[in-house]
């Protein structure tokens, strides 16, 4: 994708777009958040926010997105401010983008929320697996924006390169239309093979899955907003080192550790790349094969920043890109994290929209994480018990139920028999009774 940012130390200076559609009062809110965020995504990618400009509109201007006089008022503020990006919160169409560039010029860079973020994702993927899956979602943004001016696919290889100089209008329109065409033919190529090389690592996802499945091993998923607290959950529950850092997107690659639960059953905890408000599409699309983890796991522990002044928001875009993506019909457990940030107010009344399915804990202290395990093990485990089991050798197909139907903890060959630890439904234990330790 283009290269967007600079790499100097002086950062690049960007004022800021947003607009609100219909009645100016929730709304508003809800773009405060929004704008708030960008900020802080734009500080993640090496921007400095210098300004920002926001318009109420029943509906987006065909040409430019925002008003002809509020394109004015900003072109003027990017002056004043001496700004390198003009940054638009919400995703800009094609032609949007092209007009809003005829208007700001070559000196001037615009740039919508899914570059942003798209960007940030390319800085971030440190995986083979992750670095195609952001290649892709990057090619399909690019694609359909593609003008005579972009160069060569390949003056652009890993990332880079740029656009060039004007083409003009004089005797070029051939060649730039044929380079254009050149361009779009190997991009779509190179899409098509990301997508084959993709679909290998979800057919590879799905055997491990399967795999997973016949030693009966239950998988929980840490799923939740961008820098709610993911990874050092994963880390305080598993003794891991997953990087944790306060900014968005720190990790994007799954990380899957075992976690022993009270009582000693064993399960594997995944952690997912963190969810975000108006998560490109092409980003839900290219992550398919690492999102399919979350469809398959057996319980999704939501993790949401209790201290983020809009946490609820928060919450609400990760259960709607939950329910994007088919996951909506997993258990979930709803974890409120960073308590320990709270005040005793907040806390009073974070308490009292406790229930089974609720709780209160902070990843970086350890408070409520000993509930939260049980918790875990209670939904998982419902209507299982926990046995001990000395059986002969000539009940092998009592060995077998155990299983098939039950979650074995410990297996011991000894000379009197198989001796067996762990968990098994209620109604199988009638076959178990003679064998009890």
């Amino acid at each position: 994708m283009e290269d967007i940012f600079t790499t100097e130390e002086q950062l690049e200076k960007a004022v800021m777009v947003g607009v609100w559609f219909g009645k100016k009062d929730e709304s508003n809110l809800n773009l405060e958040g929004s704008l708030e965020e960008l900020a802080f995504l734009a500080e993640t990618a090496g921007i400095e926010v210098v300004g920002e400009i926001t318009q109420n509109l029943i509906h987006p201007n065909p040409k430019t997105y925002i008003g002809s006089g509020k394109v004015e008022e900003l072109k003027l503020l990017v002056e004043e401010l001496e700004a390198d990006i003009v940054l638009f919160d919400d995703e800009l169409s094609p032609r949007h983008q092209r007009e809003l560039e005829k208007v700001f010029g070559n000196k001037t860079k615009v740039i919508d929320r899914t570059a942003l973020i798209l960007d940030i994702f390319a800085q971030h993927a440190d995986t083979s697996e992750g670095k195609l899956q952001v290649e892709l979602a990057q090619l399909n943004y690019r694609l359909p924006r593609l003008t005579r001016a972009w160069t060569h696919l390949t003056r652009q290889a890993g990332g880079g390169g740029g656009r060039t100089g004007s083409v003009g209008g004089v005797g070029l329109r051939g060649p730039g239309e044929m380079q254009l065409e050149t361009d779009r033919r190997e991009i779509q190529k190179r899409i098509t093979k990301l997508e084959d090389e993709l679909e290998k690592v979800r057919d590879r996802r799905a055997r491990h899955r399967k795999q997973r499945k016949k030693i009966n091993i239950p998988v929980v998923a840490l799923v939740g907003y961008t820098n709610a607290g993911k990874s050092t959950l994963l880390n305080s529950l598993s003794d891991s080192q997953i990087y944790v850092a306060d900014q968005l997107f720190a990790t994007l690659d799954p990380t899957i550790r075992q976690l022993q639960l009270p009582g000693g059953t064993e399960v594997l905890l995944s952690d997912t790349v963190g969810f975000i408000q108006k998560l490109p599409t092409h980003l839900v699309a290219a992550f398919r094969a690492t999102l399919e983890e979350i469809n398959e796991a057996d319980l999704l522990l939501h993790i949401v920043d209790a201290s983020h002044e809009h946490f609820h928001e928060q919450s609400v875009a990760v259960l709607e890109t939950l329910k994007e993506i088919e996951a909506g019909e997993v258990p979930i457990l709803t974890v409120y994290n960073k308590v320990d940030l709270l005040n005793d107010e907040l806390l009073t009344t974070l308490e009292k929209r406790m229930d089974e399915h609720t709780f209160l804990i902070s990843a970086r202290t350890g408070f409520g994480v000993a509930s939260l395990l049980e918790a875990i093990a209670d939904v998982l485990f419902r209507g299982q018990s926990v046995v001990k089991v000395l059986l002969p050798y000539h009940e092998g197909q009592l060995v077998s139920i155990f299983h098939e139907r039950g979650n074995v903890i410990n297996v011991e060959h000894l000379e009197e028999g198989i001796l067996m630890y762990g968990r098994l439904p209620r109604e199988t234990l009638p076959y178990y009774k003679d064998y009890i330790q």
